[in-house]
Formats: structure tokens, sequence, C-alpha cells
């Protein structure tokens, strides 16, 4: 199924509003910070479909005008179903000077034999930051399926002033790649990818890691987290378990701290 959603996030009064949206079957996109007093723009992306099947294609378009500020959330984990050939993903975010964009998805559960490759193409504006990550699982645990996928890739490019700034490339192939190898998962079942990058003058880079760092500490038992400073006004964090909702939530916290930056 070839599926389409596209959201424009306007600003208007100080407040970020959804200026244009249009989905296709399966996605449906429901308001959801009505609760919150920031006016900044909160929206769900909800799906009819019980996962993503073989031969999916999923074209996803995000626009922030300049001033807005959109979060997106997502509704469950997403599974990617058996396939005979392969599903995919494309994102394309666009934001203009002083905007903020944050996506934090639920983790992904990759069925055997399922075959996946996202590509997120990210183009930042001044002023501006984005907060985007993924988790993905060993698939169905419990059905004995531990990596029992075909192929798993995701691919992020951020571009500043049309300038390749960040790229993250994360592939899970077992046939290829041992995935309880040195240096890759080992003993683990669980991994994340969380990226910030900004292009505000004023971010305390280094105050921000210690404080994800001592968040982290918390769940040492459970988890092993790590943080990579960039060059830039940037850091990747990357974390490793043996469960998704701690991983999940973990990446909502970090969410939240970034989230607040002015």
């Amino acid at each position: 199924m070839d599926s389409r959603l596209k959201i424009i996030a306007g600003f208007k009064g100080g407040e970020s509003y959804v200026k244009d949206l249009y989905v296709s079957l399966p996605f449906r996109v429901v308001s959801v910070g009505q609760r919150k007093s920031d006016k900044k723009l909160y929206q769900m992306v909800m799906s009819s479909s019980p996962g993503i099947l073989d031969g999916d294609h999923y074209h996803l378009d995000v626009a922030l005008e300049k001033g807005s500020s959109l979060q997106l959330q997502s509704q469950s984990y997403q599974r990617l179903f058996n396939m005979k050939d392969k599903a995919v993903q494309e994102l394309n975010v666009t934001m203009e000077d002083e905007t903020s964009f944050a996506y934090v998805p639920h983790p992904i559960v990759p069925h055997e034999d399922s075959n996946f490759k996202s590509k997120a193409n990210v183009h930042i504006g001044k002023n501006s930051q984005i907060i985007i990550s993924e988790i993905i699982t060993c698939g169905r645990k419990h059905y004995g399926e531990v990596f029992k996928l075909r192929r798993f890739q995701n691919l992020m490019e951020i571009y500043h002033n049309n300038k390749l700034v960040v790229k993250d490339n994360v592939v899970i192939q077992p046939d290829l790649i041992p995935i309880s190898s040195i240096g890759n998962l080992e003993q683990y079942t669980h991994q994340g990818t969380l990226i910030f990058y900004s292009t505000k003058e004023n971010v305390d880079k280094n105050g921000l890691i210690e404080e994800i760092v001592e968040a982290a500490a918390q769940h040492i038992e459970e988890m092993e987290v790590g943080v990579s400073a960039m060059e830039d006004n940037g850091f990747v964090v990357r974390a490793l378990g043996h469960g998704g909702e701690l991983m999940y939530n973990f990446f909502l916290h970090v969410q939240e701290i970034l989230w607040s930056l002015e």
C-alpha cells in the first residue's frame, strides 16, 4: 500500500497550529496537546493497520513554518510483519528558522523475515532544534523470534544550509552481521538511538549531556547508555537494554528535558 501523511505547522499570534493536513489510509492524525499551555503543537499519528506489511511504502512529509514548534507522537509499538519482499518508509522534514521539532515514537517490533528500510531527510533552519529517535527490539521474544528479521535499516540525514551535518545509519542483518558479536549488541536485545541537533547559539551542550547521563545512571542495572557529543550543538544518545518500555520512557524523559529549551 502506498500511504501518505503530510502536515504543515503554522505559527500565528504566538501560537503553533495545524495549517494543513493530508492523510491517506491507514493514517490518522489527532491533536493531543489540548491541556498544555506552552502554545506548541502536539499531534499523534495513528494507524488503522496492525503494522507495516509487505510492499507498504509510507511517505511522511512534515513542514514547520517560521516560529512553529511541533511534537509528533506515535500511538503504539510499530510491528513489521513477515515479508516476501520489503517495506519502505520515507520521512522528509523541512524546518524554517526558529522552529522546534520532536519525534520520539514507540519501539519497532520486527517479526520473522521482515525487511524494512526507513530513511529520514531533515533540513533545519537557523535558531532551531530537532529531537528524533528510534528503538529497535529483537522481535516477539515470547514467540521465540529473537532477531529472526531478515534486514532492518534506519538512515538519518540532517542538513543545515544544504550541508550535511548529521548522518546516522543503523543496519541489522543477522545473516551477515552476528547480532550478539563483540561490538554489536552482544547480550542485549534492544537498541535505541536519540539524536539532538540545534542551530541555536545559547545551547549548554555539556550541561545537557551531564543531565542525561545522570538520568541514565538511575537505570544502570537495566540499560547501558552512552552520549556522544557532536562538534556542533548536538549529541547522540545510544541505549542498550532488554526491554522496550523502559528505554522508551527514558527517551521520553530526555525529550522532555530538551523540548523545554528556549
